[in-house]
């Protein structure tokens, strides 16, 4: 009776209300049906079939059911509806294995999915195999047109379970205490990207919905006008370094960014940071489908809610583009990123187009049912097979979900912004200073935003970066002697702390010290070390002072008072010119006090290869670190630079002793930053970093008429570094 009424309403409705089948031959359509098919089980071949019968959250489902619910949905709409004396594989698989189709029966709850250990994986496989075998046989029979339509859309369904696998995979993997990897190759990695920019859009009248031929769903029609006023949308994603500034700055904190019901949520379920991510100490990490793996700042963010993304853009001063608004920016070619990374949420609600009617029958409840409570995301994602996207494709989830492979653009609308105005931005001054000269520059001290700090940390992980390990071995030999020199009661002062992992040693070796100030230009960096030290050392007063250590330090009294140790790590000396060294020394002299000491980690000089081999790792590390200056032009200035129109460069300048790292302009070009133009010809350059290699005369010669001298000296034996012990010299 069922097969009966549902080949009645589906001969009535389906091809109407629900598809637009494109004209394929049979041949065609047997080869995309076998694909299609193919493909499902290809996903699932890195899987055992222990981890295909777990599920991990309700809203997720066991990689079997989705093997099997695929099947079922081709033995439901076309085989029992269509096919003459088929009999269905068995019974009781209609209740396991339908979702919510209401109008084709009763159904095993969503949330007990798996708590379905029979029929076996093998049999579900079997399964398969026997509806694949009538499904061909059907197409050979010359099925009616509302048939084939049916299978169309069945395909797709399947291409959308094909997804969904990958989604559930990978949330199930993620709660394993061994974080395993699903594919450990490059297959699903999210590349790293440019920061983005707004394009502008007029507006006007527009048509949106499905208007080529072709398949699409019955939620993507009719096709209809909207009326759009000016506004701007980002060409590309959010990126992780973005994502950073917007946790480390109370982001996840204030409920002042947020919407009401998403506050509310936040709080109860204690977000944090997008799902998957972990501090796991030393760094951020998030589990992917390559397994566990460090945060790229410059990558796209993932796996957030529309809570999550709507708070981020009002702190970002902008907004989330209506689905109107994406549409059309996609099909003026306004966008990047639109396929092959993540869904994009939209402000707008699901909800039904002018004109659209569901259809009366099971295949009715495909779409128009679930248009309540639900927002729009837009676009596609990397787990998306590359043959079922579209610019009228609605995609939709609830508004605290995001297990879902789903990203950010922004949008904002058209409103004058005067960038002329920077007199209170030192960034801005500085920025403007240094690319109106006749050689362009800018101060290395910008490089350290959270997404810059998080980089260099990166940086210092790579295997041709040896002044990180080579310092750490170092001091992790001599801090005993070092702590021999530290009166009880000092307080340690670091100049530009960043993660203040160095500082541990001395911190370990050294339990009479009564303070800690780290001081660095980045609140993200201060706030995660400060989090990570405190846990460590419970009785140690650690105030974290967000300064630039090159100007004037305004230390408390408390400090005063007490005996300072400066510790100067990283041959961060070695970025000054030597006047300005001997400047900055004569500076910190006078602000430590007359009892301090000054510890100093200077890179000596060695050979070229290595040296330019650290400046320019083989991962692109330090081309990212260094390309960040122009992210963070693009983000805070108004800036409206392509980086791919500039390139990392290191070299040696053998009269003046230094790596020198540039950013070079590949074409002639100007670009805008702070409001001002600025020309570049090809090959013309952005200093931006120097790095000074000593000897130990040469950095006694620099030392000497600061205030300070020289009391102690280690030198490492492999990939010479030096760490000098200086006291105030009366």
């Amino acid at each position: 009776m069922l097969r009966a009424q549902l080949s009645a309403q589906m001969e009535s409705a389906a091809v109407n209300h629900l598809v637009r089948k494109m004209d394929r031959t049979t041949s065609e359509l047997v080869d995309r049906y076998q694909s299609i098919r193919a493909d499902t089980e290809i996903l699932v071949q890195p899987l055992d079939a222990e981890d295909m019968v777990l599920q991990s959250m309700p809203d997720a489902s066991p990689a079997k059911w989705h093997l099997a619910h695929t099947t079922w949905f081709f033995e439901t709409f076309v085989l029992s509806a269509f096919k003459s004396g088929y009999r269905v594989f068995d019974s009781s698989y209609a209740y396991l294995f339908n979702s919510y189709y209401e109008a084709a029966g009763p159904r095993h709850p969503r949330p007990q999915r798996g708590l379905i250990s029979r029929p076996t994986v093998d049999d579900v496989f079997a399964y398969r195999e026997y509806v694949d075998d009538h499904l061909l046989e059907f197409l050979q029979s010359g099925p009616s047109k509302t048939a084939l339509a049916i299978i169309d859309l069945g395909l797709a369904h399947e291409q959308q379970h094909q997804e969904l696998l990958l989604m559930d995979i990978l949330h199930l993997f993620a709660q394993s205490p061994l974080c395993p990897a699903y594919d450990r190759s490059a297959r699903f990695k999210i590349k790293s990207i440019r920061q983005s920019n707004f394009q502008s859009l007029e507006g006007g009248l527009v048509t949106i919905g499905m208007q080529e031929p072709g398949f699409f769903y019955d939620n993507e029609g009719p096709a209809h006008r909207v009326w759009l006023e000016p506004f701007e949308i980002a060409d590309r994603l959010v990126t992780v370094g973005e994502w950073l500034d917007f946790m480390n700055d109370g982001g996840y904190e204030q409920p002042r960014w947020w919407l009401s019901d998403g506050w509310s949520l936040a709080q109860a379920q204690q977000w944090r940071a997008p799902l998957y991510w972990e501090h796991d100490g030393a760094q951020w990490r998030h589990m992917t489908l390559q397994g566990m793996r460090p945060l790229d700042v410059t990558a796209p963010v993932t796996h957030v809610s529309y809570y999550e993304a709507a708070a981020f853009a009002r702190w970002k001063g902008a907004r989330l583009p209506t689905e109107a608004e994406w549409e059309h920016a996609a099909r003026e070619g306004k966008l990047e990123q639109i396929y092959d990374v993540a869904w994009q949420w939209t402000r707008s609600s699901y909800d039904a187009y002018p004109g659209y009617e569901a259809a009366p029958d099971a295949l009715g409840e495909y779409n128009g049912k679930f248009m309540s409570g639900q927002m729009v995301l837009r676009g596609a994602s990397l787990a998306t097979p590359p043959d079922h996207v579209r610019p009228s494709y609605r995609n939709f989830y609830r508004p605290d979900q995001r297990w879902m492979f789903s990203g950010v653009r922004l949008a904002r609308d058209v409103v004058t912004r005067d960038k002329t105005q920077n007199d209170d931005n030192e960034f801005a001054r500085d920025a403007v200073a240094g690319l109106s000269g006749s050689r362009k520059t800018l101060s290395p001290k910008y490089f350290y935003d959270a997404a810059g700090s998080e980089l260099f940390e990166q940086i210092c992980a790579t295997p041709e970066y040896y002044p990180t390990r080579t310092e750490l071995s170092l001091l992790a030999t001599i801090a005993p002697a070092l702590a021999a020199a530290m009166p009880d009661g000092a307080a340690l002062v670091e100049l530009g702390s960043g993660a203040s992992e160095k500082t541990r040693l001395l911190l370990d070796a050294a339990p009479q010290l009564s303070s800690y100030v780290p001081i660095d230009i980045s609140g993200a960096a201060l706030a995660q070390a400060r989090k990570r030290l405190e846990a460590i050392y419970p009785n140690l007063a650690i105030r974290p002072l967000v300064a630039d250590f090159t100007q004037p330090l305004l230390l408390p009294d408390e400090f005063r008072r007490a005996a300072v140790i400066g510790f100067f790590p990283g041959s961060t000396i070695g970025n000054f010119e030597p006047a300005d060294a001997t400047n900055l020394l004569r500076k910190l002299r006078a602000e430590l006090g007359d009892a301090s000491q000054l510890i100093v980690g200077v890179d000596l000089v060695k050979d070229i290869k290595t040296l330019l081999a650290a400046y320019n790792d083989a991962d692109g590390v330090t081309a990212r670190f260094n390309k960040n200056l122009l992210v963070r032009f693009n983000r805070e200035l108004g800036a409206n630079i392509d980086l791919d129109l500039f390139e990392h460069q290191s070299v040696w300048n053998p009269d003046k002793q230094r790596i020198e790292m540039h950013l070079v302009s590949q074409v002639d070009q100007r670009v805008t930053v702070a409001g001002k133009e600025f020309r570049f010809d090809a090959g013309e350059t952005i200093h931006t970093e120097n790095s000074h290699k000593f000897t130990p005369a040469s950095f006694a010669s620099l030392v000497q008429g600061t205030g300070w001298k020289i009391a102690q000296t280690w030198v490492s034996e492999a990939q010479p570094f030096g760490v000098f012990r200086l006291v105030a010299d009366d």
